[in-house]
């Protein structure tokens, strides 16, 4: 069990958070939710013993082992691979290193022998002689080739490194489990793996994480960090999340009666009782929520970003014809031959091992690069609204204010109606006065996402858009594009995003 108890971190005149109480318990998942710039990562290493709180402490049961996912992919660049998931272990990796030395010894002395004998006895306690088998185990369920095992890190691509240190942090099984992003970088088989292995896991699990699909399937329990507090509340992000939007509309609705309201907020904690597939996690969620009262859902202030893209003229029956479409760059071939139609209402999400191909495609139909071979045409009823990778160029003069900036992209100049939109993204009064050179990236794309709504496209191009985002903004930027009535064309990392937009997918 991990007790956090009035804890409190400030820097300077700056509040991350004040006075919490949580309690951790082995067999639960916990999801750490919260705005960028939160305190989230920080937060996970205030609980590693990495970062000391202003006030308050965190007590961690006797003799459990704390086990967190490193971020640092260059750390172990020196380790051979087997070393650096054993290294997860930390007592076992240098009992380890201690009997290697020893045995190296030219002049073995009898407390040598003594002190060898110790070492062995610990070492087999600590089921050392299983630790390389375990380790393979693990490269093996992440996709990866037990043959790397002897090889040097420096010798493994980013995506390997970042499969490694995942094997890392679950190696030895740890009773507490700290990760921080832990999907980022992972294929999709990867992800799936890591998701049943945390359902079967009888310790405890705190993670950060923006990948909602992945909170949805693992996670127990939310934690909220909003506004220099940190709550804890039953169920998963879904589960957060409409709860808390109803908890908003209900508080709102002061004119109904109080009797009401609980009737309808017990019929929505029945109705997630149970909601999910996953016959293990969703006994114990089940449980949980049965015994949740209506006074414990969330009553969250975060606000959410309202995005909506409407279109000034209906698409025809053309949309888009690509044929025999390819390109080189820089001696790598990116597209070859690439053909496919778009149909009317489709919004396709694209896929590739290369994720340059797609960005290359895009810039292509939006006439920002030629092709070497082949040609597209656009229907003659499209207008196309284009949200790239890279936003660097769009804010070229970082002078320039935030209002000043979208100005620019308007056709209608009416500041009340600029600050509309800059409004619906979170920019409200002082804020549509400030340079766009401090904006943060977040804060970029939702200036991306009004530009994009001014324009009243009824095609869609987006690369990556959710790079860069909270979890709210994720949130209303799906819901978006569910609702847009035109075509999409997108590629995003984000599973829930890609699932519940997509009609169509083409892989490249």
């Amino acid at each position: 069990m991990v007790t956090v108890q009035d804890l409190s971190l400030s820097f300077g005149d700056t509040t991350l958070f004040k006075e919490v109480n949580l309690k951790f318990t082995p067999g639960n998942c916990y999801g750490i939710i919260g705005a960028n710039g939160a305190g989230k990562s920080t937060f996970l290493k205030i609980i590693s013993s990495e970062i000391e709180p202003s006030s308050g402490e965190v007590f961690v049961g006797k003799d459990l082992r704390i086990s967190m996912l490193k971020q640092d992919h260059y750390a172990f660049n020196d380790f051979t691979v087997l070393d650096t998931v054993i290294f997860g272990n930390k007592r076992l990796y240098d009992v380890m290193k201690q009997k290697e030395v020893l045995y190296e010894k030219a002049d073995f002395s009898n407390e040598d022998g003594v002190l060898a004998s110790e070492l062995e006895a610990e070492f087999a306690e600590l089921e050392g002689w299983e630790a390389e088998g375990e380790s393979a185990k693990l490269l093996r369920g992440l996709g990866l080739s037990e043959s790397l095992l002897k090889l040097k890190m420096s010798a493994l691509s980013g995506p390997e490194k970042v499969k490694v240190l995942l094997a890392q942090a679950l190696f030895g099984d740890p009773d507490i489990l700290l990760m921080d992003e832990p999907t980022n970088n992972l294929d999709l088989e990867a992800i799936n793996w890591l998701e049943e292995f945390l359902i079967n896991y009888a310790g405890t699990v705190i993670v950060v994480s923006h990948d909602r699909h992945f909170l949805n399937q693992v996670c127990t329990h939310t934690v909220d960090i909003d506004y220099t507090k940190i709550k804890m509340y039953v169920g998963n992000y879904e589960f957060w999340y409409e709860s808390s939007l109803l908890m908003q509309r209900t508080l709102s609705q002061q004119n109904k009666k109080t009797e009401e309201k609980i009737k309808d907020l017990k019929r929505f904690i029945e109705r997630f009782s149970a909601n999910k597939s996953k016959a293990k996690q969703a006994t114990s969620r089940k449980k949980l929520l049965e015994k949740l009262t209506v006074e414990e859902l969330p009553a969250s202030s975060r606000r959410y970003p309202f995005i909506a893209f409407n279109v000034d003229r209906e698409v025809g029956k053309d949309i888009l014809t690509v044929k025999s479409l390819s390109k080189t760059v820089d001696g790598e071939k990116l597209l070859n031959k690439l053909s496919f139609t778009v149909n009317k209402d489709e919004k396709i999400a694209f896929v590739s091992e290369n994720e340059f191909s797609i960005t290359t495609l895009f810039e292509i139909l939006m006439g920002e690069m030629e092709p070497d071979e082949g040609s597209f045409k656009w229907g003659v009823s499209t207008s196309r609204s284009y949200f790239p990778k890279d936003n660097t160029k769009y804010f070229s003069d970082p002078n320039v204010s935030i209002i000043d900036w979208l100005r620019f992209y308007s056709k209608n100049p009416d500041e009340s109606r600029l600050r509309g939109f800059l409004g619906r993204m979170l920019f409200s009064s002082d804020d549509v006065f400030k340079s766009v050179g401090v904006l943060s990236g977040g804060e970029k794309v939702r200036c991306m996402f009004s530009r994009m709504m001014l324009c009243g496209s009824n095609i869609l191009i987006l690369d990556q858009p959710t790079n860069h985002l909270d979890l709210e903004t994720i949130t209303a930027l799906n819901k978006g594009l569910v609702s847009f009535k035109g075509n999409i064309l997108f590629a995003s990392h984000d599973r829930e995003f890609t699932e519940t937009v997509s009609t169509r997918t083409i892989k490249l």
